[in-house]
């Protein structure tokens, strides 16, 4: 072996870090001296890019699985499109996804290294796809009527566009190696959107907000707003909302924690804090739920491991405090207002609150309990509108309810019981680093089932396109484990 190929290897990943702190540093300057971050935004943009695929060779199947998760982690959806006279909005990740589908199927007929693989959720994800198109198709009319055709229509388009690319990773990925890097993927690409999301607090300035400056093809679809709790930004950077940011950080510090473990590189334990603090910085309640059930998961499976580590909570706490002063407070008192929790979220009208919504929700399922109202027919406003269901729940298996009924719903939990049930046994058999990582695909997919009841988590793109990888990821490594190779 060429030492000098060795060393060069090994400081890859060095020399990118360095890239995207200098890139960072640079953005930070333009911003603090007031200039346009244009320059900045490229650099980091190139950085990130650098960092993640210097060593890709572009023929690999999961190269292009790479690509895909870096466009839904750093070009942020339905507020970018590119030029076209379709009637909807050609969205980059919409583009990528359709042509890597036509090439997936094209490549399932005549290359014999991509094979359709059966997986652990094949049933229920079926099962889900078959009850949201018929709740369509028996309420097609009432759909025609109300003049919601094309938003039904797109909402299917985005559930089929989950199971393509489930199956797409899931029929590609043969090797532990493969896994470990589009973890890594994952993880690296969340850490730098976190960091960006940690500049957006401290400085009010979006990067993700001005990538048409870098990018002349993208165009803006939608309006760059400014979120707040208790006197405190809430950052949202490349997601649609900062729950859904805080959500999807929480779901990949199981996979971070992983690579820490599994690696021993010190890289990968500062990712983990990276996306901690990004969750935090969203001053989201669900993204503070979700901290909490991915530790309880943890200590269930790896007890003697998380309770070692409990004496780091105070010190995580003191930096969280002097980093972001009063941001403790802030949680507290969204946690324990006066009155109570319940009251708070009980006050209002129709689609102000969780609790306000749920009696008219729960209402709503009954009048249509087997197939509801329709997948994706609901265009929540706030307000209840002529007995539609049109009011935001905030709590996606109520809305999952009130669309596809109680079938649907029973789908869902069909879906995340039979992947957790996996999840859990498989990493309480095998004590191995790769125990680890059936830890944290349990503890990744528990809190999301768990944090949606807190959110409309269907509607936010990125969080659920990431939960799927995650699902791709566990189901390949358990239904496949056999066949995988140690390489």
């Amino acid at each position: 072996m060429n030492p000098s190929a060795t060393t060069a290897g090994s400081r890859g990943p060095a020399v990118a870090t360095g890239l995207i702190f200098a890139a960072l540093a640079v953005m930070m300057a333009e911003i603090l001296m007031g200039r346009s971050p244009g320059k900045g935004i490229a650099l980091t943009l190139l950085a990130a890019s650098a960092s993640l695929l210097y060593r890709i060779s572009f023929v690999r199947w999961r190269t292009i699985v790479a690509a895909v998760v870096l466009v839904i982690l750093f070009v942020p959806i339905r507020r970018y499109a590119l030029p076209s006279t379709l009637p909807f909005q050609l969205e980059p990740y919409r583009l990528l996804i359709a042509v890597i589908a036509v090439s997936w199927l094209g490549a399932l007929l005549i290359d014999p290294r991509v094979r359709f693989r059966r997986t652990v959720i094949d049933a229920p994800l079926l099962c889900v796809l078959i009850v949201s198109m018929a709740s369509v198709a028996v309420n097609n009319q009432r759909i025609a009527d109300a003049g919601v055709t094309a938003v039904a229509a797109k909402a299917l388009t985005f559930l089929f566009s989950f199971a393509v690319l489930f199956y797409l990773a899931t029929s590609v990925i043969r090797r532990w190696a493969d896994i470990d890097y589009i973890a890594k993927v994952l993880v690296g690409g969340a850490s730098i959107v976190a960091c960006l999301a940690l500049v957006e607090l401290f400085t009010g300035f979006n990067v993700f907000n001005h990538l048409d400056r870098v990018i002349p093809m993208l165009r803006q679809t939608g309006e760059n707003t400014s979120l707040a709790r208790g006197g405190r930004l809430r950052v949202y950077a490349s997601s649609q909302h900062p729950i859904a940011l805080g959500s999807m950080f929480a779901l990949l510090i199981p996979v971070a924690i992983y690579l820490a473990r599994v690696t021993r590189r010190r890289r990968w334990l500062a990712c983990v804090l990276l996306l901690t603090f990004g969750t935090l910085a969203t001053v989201s309640r669900t993204g503070v739920l979700s901290l909490v059930v991915v530790a309880l998961v943890y200590l269930v499976l790896r007890t003697r491991e998380t309770v070692r580590l409990w004496p780091l909570v105070v010190p995580l706490l003191a930096a969280v405090h002097f980093a972001m002063p009063g941001l403790l407070g802030t949680f507290y008192y969204g946690f324990f207002p006066k009155g109570g929790l319940i009251a708070e979220q009980g006050e209002g009208p129709i689609g102000s609150s969780r609790v306000a919504s749920l009696g008219p929700g729960l209402h709503e399922v009954g009048l249509r309990p087997l197939l509801g109202l329709g997948y994706g027919s609901r265009i929540p406003s706030g307000v209840e509108q002529a007995g539609e269901g049109n009011f935001i729940t905030d709590d996606q298996w109520l809305a999952t309810g009130m669309e596809t009924g109680v079938l649907g719903v029973a789908a869902w939990v069909w879906l995340f019981t039979r992947f957790l049930r996996k999840m859990f046994r498989a990493a309480r058999r095998d004590r191995s680093d790769r125990g680890w990582l059936y830890t944290a695909f349990a503890a990744s997919g528990t809190a999301f089932a768990v944090g949606m009841v807190t959110y409309d988590a269907f509607s936010f793109i990125q969080a659920t396109f990431v939960l799927f990888i995650l699902l791709a990821l566990g189901s390949a490594a358990v239904a496949n484990r056999p066949r995988l190779s140690a390489t």
